[in-house]
């Protein structure tokens, strides 16, 4: 559990952490980073760099905050990642179900499996769903997700590193967009942007820029069109204070 700085969201959780690259949104993977620093910290949860692995212990954990959170699920990992077993994640949403004063937001690559294993899965109005799509190579993980049976539903087009023109949201609630940010970021172009955010308008759907991106992303900002773009779902949560 940490505090984050990932602006759609409060904390993270990762009962998974490690990954490998499948797409070109992973090539400069932030998790895989993040991962190396912490491991050579000496964090015991990263002694194995960026290998998948489960943490049992951490399962424990959303049972003990005292006031509702909005969580990002596994910062660090992908939950839908081959190697982590289905008997897991099906533990991974029990927690997440018995914690219903809490929003989980869960992000994956790897919208194949995620549909596969959903009717195998029990879904809550708290558990948001949320596929990956930097570019239209991969445009087919929003259709992946559009037939699971998550209540909620969103994408994270981010980095966008391609122009997405003609983004069919239906039984989307929710579309994040921000640019690449590092070293050696790949360009965002501000017409794809613009017409991602008039493209939610359209349908209705909640839009999130999170960030230009760039080199200094602190300095490049998040303002749109002269504004900054903070929507969200309803979060239909008791949430308590």
């Amino acid at each position: 559990m940490a505090q984050s700085s990932i602006e759609w969201t409060e904390m993270t959780w990762n009962p998974t952490t490690g990954c490998s690259k499948i797409s070109q949104g992973c090539k400069f993977c932030y998790a895989e980073i993040m991962s190396k620093r912490l491991q050579a910290m000496g964090v015991e949860k990263y002694k194995d760099n960026f290998e998948v692995r489960i943490h049992e212990k951490e399962l424990e954990t959303p049972y003990k905050w005292k006031k509702s959170k909005i969580v990002f699920v596994n910062s660090m990992s992908d939950l839908f990642h081959k190697d982590i077993p289905l008997s897991f994640i099906q533990r991974v949403f029990t927690v997440m179900r018995e914690n219903p004063q809490h929003v989980f937001q869960v992000l994956t690559k790897r919208a194949e499996r995620l549909l596969e294993l959903s009717p195998k899965l029990k879904w809550s109005h708290n558990i948001w769903m949320g596929v990956s799509v930097e570019d239209s190579k991969v445009e087919e993980r929003i259709d992946f997700l559009r037939k699971t049976d998550a209540k909620v539903k969103f994408l994270s087009l981010e980095p966008l590193i391609g122009p997405l023109s003609r983004l069919d949201l239906e039984n989307i609630d929710w579309v994040i967009v921000g640019g690449e940010s590092g070293h050696r970021p790949r360009p965002m172009k501000p017409e794809w942007v613009i017409e991602i955010q008039e493209q939610c308008e359209h349908h209705d759907v909640a839009f999130f820029f999170k960030q230009w991106g760039g080199r200094n992303k602190k300095r490049n900002g998040r303002v749109l069109k002269g504004k900054t773009y903070d929507e969200m779902p309803e979060i239909e949560l008791q949430r308590s204070v």
